[in-house]
C-alpha cells in the first residue's frame, strides 16, 4: 500500500500541475531562425589537425592491415588450387619419332600436318622465288632438326629436354606451313595483284 505521505504528495502535484496555464507563447518568434538552420547546412568546424590525424590513422590502419595478410599468406600452408579450366588429355601419335614408350604425336596434329603438307607444293609455287626459297631452307633445317633429335631420343628416350624439342620442332613446321597457306590464300583473295 502507499504511504500516506506519498499520495498527499501525488495530490498535490495533480492540484499544482492543474494550475499551470495551458498554453505559454515563446517570448520571441522562434520560425525565423528554425526556417533559417532547416534551409542552410550545417557547417562543422573542422581543423587541421583533425584531418591529419583522420589521414594518419588511415595510413597506420593500411599498413597494419595489409601486414597482417601479408604475414597470414606466409605462414599459411600452400593451397593447391585446380585450374579454372582443365586442358585436354594430351594424345600423342608416333610420327617419325620417338617420344620414349609413353607418347606419340596426336591425330589432330597429324590430320593438320597432312593436309598442308598435301598443298604446300602447290603453294609453294605461288610465292615469289626469294620467299620460296627462303620457306623452303627453314622447312629443311626445321626437319633436319627433328631427324636429329629422333636419334638422340633413340639413344635417352626418357630425357624431358630432347622431348620438348622435339615437340616444339614439330610445331615450329606446322606453324610455317601454316603461315605459307595463308599468305597465299590472302594473295589469291585480292583483286589487284
Amino acid at each position: 500500500m502507499k504511504d500516506k505521505d506519498d499520495s498527499t504528495f501525488d495530490e498535490e502535484l495533480t492540484v499544482r500541475a492543474a494550475a499551470l496555464p495551458k498554453e505559454m507563447a515563446p517570448e520571441r518568434d522562434l520560425w525565423p531562425e528554425i526556417e533559417q538552420a532547416i534551409s542552410s547546412p550545417a557547417v562543422r568546424e573542422s581543423s587541421v589537425w583533425n584531418a591529419v590525424w583522420a589521414k594518419a590513422a588511415a595510413v597506420v590502419l593500411l599498413v597494419a592491415g595489409s601486414s597482417g595478410v601479408t604475414y597470414m599468406m606466409m605462414n599459411e600452408p600452400a593451397a593447391v588450387t585446380s585450374p579454372v579450366r582443365e586442358a585436354p588429355a594430351l594424345v600423342f601419335e608416333r610420327v617419325s619419332g620417338s617420344f620414349g614408350p609413353r607418347y606419340n604425336l596426336g591425330p589432330d596434329y597429324l590430320d593438320a600436318r597432312r593436309n598442308l603438307a598435301g598443298s604446300l607444293e602447290q603453294k609453294l609455287g605461288a610465292l615469289p622465288e626469294e620467299t620460296r626459297q627462303a620457306v623452303t631452307t627453314n622447312l629443311a633445317t626445321i626437319r633436319q632438326a627433328i631427324d636429329d633429335i629422333n636419334k638422340a631420343l633413340a639413344d635417352e628416350p626418357d630425357n624431358v629436354l630432347l622431348q620438348e624439342m622435339l615437340l616444339d620442332s614439330y610445331r615450329g613446321e606446322l606453324d610455317l606451313m601454316i603461315k605459307v597457306d595463308g599468305v597465299t590464300n590472302a594473295a589469291m583473295r585480292r583483286g589487284d595483284i
